[in-house]
């Protein structure tokens, strides 16, 4: 599930600078169309290539996501007993794991497409969800929601919901049993350790986060 979300996560966050002020819907429609593009376009990128896969992540979601929201939600509770520096380290150690994850799911990407449906009942004017069906061919379509919410830099999304579960929330399950073991240093640690080379290596981005290093 981590790898479907973040690919779609990727794609929407790869934002032109001309779409900023697109309605957050539009602005998900448009780029994804523009990601999906680009990749058909490219080769090496299309075949899977690693470092190509990694530099569109880097460029194109850093500037877009909302990361320390993000990172907030994820850690839950333990988030409010952080320190400023730890904080600090969380949303750095979470951002360097994420931006792998999304360039993992850029290399799985095989020709499928994101269709956004209508919105349901009002929406927030700083906060909403994008509703979006990931078409597979040959398969029923995928329910995928995106968490977005207005900021001083305009739209970012802090989550997404495949058929009804939330990546956010997914990873909270995980750093809750981190952190009730060893307590946020002990947090920082796990994910200072699945970003090392080593677990990159090995897939560390993808693997929970709970799971045993030695």
């Amino acid at each position: 599930m981590k790898i479907l979300a973040s690919f779609f996560l990727a794609a929407a966050l790869a934002l032109p600078a001309y779409a900023d002020d697109l309605p957050p819907d539009q602005l998900v429609q448009a780029v994804t169309n523009d990601v999906l593009a680009a990749i058909k376009s490219d080769k090496q990128l299309a075949a899977g290539d690693k470092q190509k896969a990694l530099k569109l992540a880097e460029e194109k979601v850093i500037p877009h996501v909302d990361f320390e929201e993000a990172t907030r939600l994820a850690v839950g509770r333990a988030w409010q007993q952080a320190s400023p520096d730890q904080r600090q380290q969380l949303v750095s150690e979470f951002r360097s794991m994420l931006v792998r994850t999304y360039s993992n799911a850029i290399q799985a990407y095989e020709g499928q497409t994101l269709k956004v449906l209508p919105s349901r009942g009002k929406q927030a004017d700083d906060d909403t969800t994008v509703r979006t069906q990931f078409m597979r061919a040959g398969g029923k379509p995928l329910p995928i929601d995106f968490q977005m919410h207005k900021t001083a830099q305009g739209w970012k999304i802090y989550d997404i919901v495949v058929e009804g579960v939330s990546l956010v929330l997914t990873y909270r399950s995980e750093f809750d049993a981190v952190v009730k073991q060893s307590g946020i240093d002990g947090l920082l640690k796990r994910l200072a350790q699945k970003n090392t080379p080593a677990a990159i290596g090995q897939g560390g981005a993808g693997p929970s986060v709970g799971s045993s290093t030695k």
